[in-house]
């Protein structure tokens, strides 16, 4: 028998995703409608406490969240909609392991986040890294700390100095809040290596505009450039990369600055994978078109189904303060868009109307490292200790579930008393490398003994040899 169930397809388990997810299981009735989400993995990351796992602030699953541990009514699929066709209503599904099939959906909520966006600049795609996922904040921690190793055995010249130097690309807020947390963290291991001096560390942000978060008023964005060269951090606005091929990050002013860690933060954009594999409607940044209603469609029409909310979407900002007149792709408003979706698409099963989003900015906050912040909202600034507490606890508050809050909230504790736990585990990216170099493999296969009859012939040829030479 065919279930008259609903079926609400989920595509995306990040911010947005989750919170639908989490916000559907409290609002529907049991048995209202049957919820699936789709995501490659199995957790939903809190993007803004990235910097602070990348300066070893935050033990890195602590701000990961289990689907699975959270989500009890929905089903997880660990796989990637790699196809979407509204028309017929199926989505294909392509897991890691096995073969592609096709979901059939009466409600499908596009939620599949952004990606970093580059450039066709020489050398980034095989030497930068992004900033988006858990495992890329890890990987920065590990590879500095492990610089910082190789370079104590090593005299003074351009090797150690590359070794040593860090560069940032993007001055949003990401690329800020990363710049300044690694830069907090260089400091805090150079007293571990009496070899290493502060002057012989490096730091490099490259932004390409002449200001650096535009988020914040032009005054405030000054101050964070004056506390950022206090602690010896270059910051090089009005400036592009034109290449970075072997390390050598190539500026449009004509410097080279050779680096062994080059982060990438300069933009994001909409999951391709998803927008570019479906049939849902595309404005022109590539972003899903949603009305301020968190429906697919614009407000002449509307595309019966689909819905759509956080990175991947283009949601009218009513409140006028967007870009272009759309929400700017942040947690705040990924969050906020997941709450009144999972609202508004009980409400439609319901045969209700959906109200639209509609927000009130609360302001902007950011981390500079320890004990340093800026916090913005409107005309009121807050700069150095008190935004640092403001940051802290805002992101505190906004780390969904009370369980991943406790965890993080202790790491913190453990590191005001403890300090920071500066140890690089690299080697995890190799867990092999040690195991394969002392496993005993089988012998190599011997050549195979020459028969009998073969070494009589040898044998006589050896004598008649021998006898003619006399």
């Amino acid at each position: 028998m065919t279930s008259t169930v609903p079926r609400i397809l989920i595509v995306g388990g990040g911010y947005a995703g989750f919170y639908t997810a989490w916000k559907l299981e409290k609002q529907l009735r049991k048995g209202e409608a049957e919820v699936t989400m789709v995501d490659p993995l199995p957790y939903m990351t809190y993007q803004p406490f990235l910097p602070e796992v990348a300066a070893g602030e935050i033990e890195p699953r602590h701000v990961v969240v289990s689907h699975r541990r959270h989500l009890k009514r929905t089903k997880i699929v660990p796989a990637k909609v790699t196809g979407i066709d509204h028309a017929h209503k199926v989505a294909t599904i392509t897991p890691a392991v096995g073969e592609p099939w096709q979901q059939e959906y009466d409600q499908i909520v596009v939620t599949a986040g952004a990606v970093s966006r580059t450039f066709p600049i020489p050398g980034i795609a095989d030497n930068a890294i992004g900033l988006k996922t858990i495992e890329e904040a890890v990987a920065i921690r590990d590879r500095i700390i492990d610089n910082f190793e190789k370079a104590a055995n090593l005299p003074a010249g351009p090797e150690r100095d590359r070794l040593l130097t860090v560069v940032v690309v993007g001055g949003g807020f990401a690329g800020i809040e990363v710049f300044a947390e690694l830069r907090a963290m260089a400091s805090s291991l150079v007293k571990d290596y009496p070899s290493i001096a502060f002057e012989d560390t490096h730091f490099h942000l490259i932004e390409a505009m002449g200001r650096i978060m535009p988020e914040v008023s032009l005054k405030t964005s000054e101050w964070v450039l004056k506390s950022l060269a206090k602690r010896g951090a270059n910051v090089h606005l009005d400036t592009q990369v034109k290449g970075a091929v072997d390390g050598n990050v190539e500026l449009s002013t004509g410097d080279v600055i050779p680096t062994d860690v080059i982060v990438w933060t300069a933009g994001v954009m909409a999951n391709p994978t998803v927008v570019r594999g479906g049939d849902l409607p595309v404005e022109e940044r590539g972003r899903i078109r949603a009305r301020a209603d968190l429906r697919v469609g614009t407000d002449d029409e509307v595309v019966e189904g689909a819905w759509a909310a956080g990175d991947v979407a283009a949601v009218p900002d009513l409140s006028g303060g967007g870009v272009g007149g759309y929400c700017v792709p942040n947690a705040q408003h990924a969050v906020r868009q997941a709450k009144l979706l999972a609202k508004n698409l009980t409400a439609v099963l319901r045969g209700e109307l959906p109200k639209n989003y509609v927000h009130k900015n609360l302001g902007a906050v950011a981390g500079l490292g320890l004990y340093s912040g800026v916090f913005q909202s409107g005309n009121i600034a807050i700069k150095g200790f008190f935004a640092w507490v403001a940051h802290r606890g805002y992101h505190g508050l906004a780390m969904p579930t009370w369980e991943r809050k406790l965890r993080v909230v202790g790491d913190w504790v453990q590191n005001f008393f403890h300090g920071r736990d500066n140890v690089t585990l690299i080697t995890v990216q190799q867990p092999r490398e040690v195991f394969e170099q002392f496993a005993s493999r089988p012998r190599p296969p011997q050549p195979a003994e020459a028969a009998p009859a073969e070494q009589k012939q040898a044998a006589a040829g050896d004598r008649n040899t021998v006898a003619a030479a006399k």
